[in-house]
């Protein structure tokens, strides 16, 4: 999200887009701490947004689609598309989805990342858009354009051991001491008691 590379501390925040905790921190962050660092804690902290796809939120693999889509196609916007996917997750909630199919809802996601400067919605569907004919040699769960990117985002999720949203790890190791309901201030306070 914000920082130096190669930074003293790494805070990592294993988020899902449809997890309205996930959208406190994540909202929480960007207003209030992310203006801070370069000032505050300059080639000390770097501070990366890692997509956690939730499985009981049906939604949540499609919209963690559209953030890898763009993701590949701009780089730069990710987290501009990011905070616009928080601030919009409500539309991409259970009964906001259930009626449409999922081309459907990759077209509705593919119109508010066009909103983001710098990303065509065209590009990002024709990544998102799933085909109606077997792959050529007849198989039938096709998917996408992104899948593989998926396939590895989930394998690394994995590997680290992270299963709930928001989970915090710094370091490298869990936080459980940051907490969803964190507001600017506590942001503050215990990255003044952290980074050193």
């Amino acid at each position: 999200m914000e920082g130096v590379p190669k930074a003293v501390h790494t805070l990592e925040l294993f988020l899902d887009y449809v997890c309205p905790f996930s959208a406190k921190m994540f909202l929480t962050l960007s207003s209030s701490i992310l203006p801070l660092i370069p000032q505050k804690y300059p080639g000390k902290l770097r501070i990366i947004f890692r997509q956690q796809i939730q499985p009981w939120h049906p939604s949540s693999t499609l919209v963690h689609e559209a953030g890898t889509a763009v993701l590949r196609l701009a780089p730069e916007r990710f987290y501009a598309f990011s905070q616009k996917l928080f601030e919009h997750q409500k539309e991409f909630f259970d009964v906001n989805v259930v009626k449409e199919t999922r081309n459907e809802t990759y077209k509705r996601l593919a119109k508010l990342a066009g909103e983001v400067e710098g990303v065509k919605e065209g590009d990002v569907y024709g990544l998102l858009e799933v085909g109606d004919q077997p792959a050529e040699d007849g198989g039938l769960n096709v998917g996408n354009k992104v899948t593989d990117d998926m396939k590895v985002l989930v394998k690394v999720n994995r590997l680290t051991g992270v299963h709930v949203t928001p989970t915090v790890l710094f370091n490298g190791v869990v936080e459980n001491n940051i907490s969803s309901s964190f507001t600017g201030q506590q942001w503050e306070e215990w990255l003044e008691k952290n980074i050193k």
